[in-house]
Formats: structure tokens, sequence, C-alpha cells
């Protein structure tokens, strides 16, 4: 997939594909690969969580992804996992 425009789909995941583009190349490597190949394969709840991590400031998902930190959020906290599974698998 290109990393400048969505999947040609559904209106629902442009908008997420847009959303998961942040002004931060460390996120964008994560988010958009993530989203494109693994978020439909998540169940409803997980897909509202990742919804619920876009909403987030880029400097606090900055620091979660490199583990600098935590969210204080069980729900964020379980999205970050799924996602840094997905990376770094064992």
């Amino acid at each position: 997939m290109s990393d400048t425009q969505p999947p040609a789909e559904n209106s629902d995941f442009n908008r997420l594909w847009w959303h998961s583009r942040r002004g931060m190349l460390e996120l964008d490597v994560l988010l958009i690969p993530f989203l494109e190949e693994a978020y439909r394969d998540l169940d409803k709840e997980d897909q509202e969580r990742y919804n619920k991590l876009l909403s987030c400031e880029d400097a606090d998902m900055f620091e979660w992804f490199m583990q600098r930190s935590r969210p204080d959020d069980s729900d964020l906290q379980r999205i970050v996992d799924i996602i840094l599974t997905r990376v770094q698998p064992d």
C-alpha cells in the first residue's frame, strides 16, 4: 500500500486511515501498516480501542510506543500492547 493515499474502500476505513496519519513519522510507520494489515482482524472492542487511541495526543502515543510510559486507561494500554506485539513479536 502507498503511504500517501488511503486504500480505495469504505469511507469509515478511509477516515481511520487519514486519522492514523500523524504529525510524527515514528507514529506513521506504526499506525498505517497496523491499520492496513491488522485492524480488520481485530474484534469490535479492539477496533473501538484503536479509534480511542487516535484521539490521543501524538506526544503521549510516542511515549507509549517507545515504552517510556504507559497509558493510565486500560483500554488504551491494551491497544498499545496489541500494536507493539505486532511490531515486536517474541
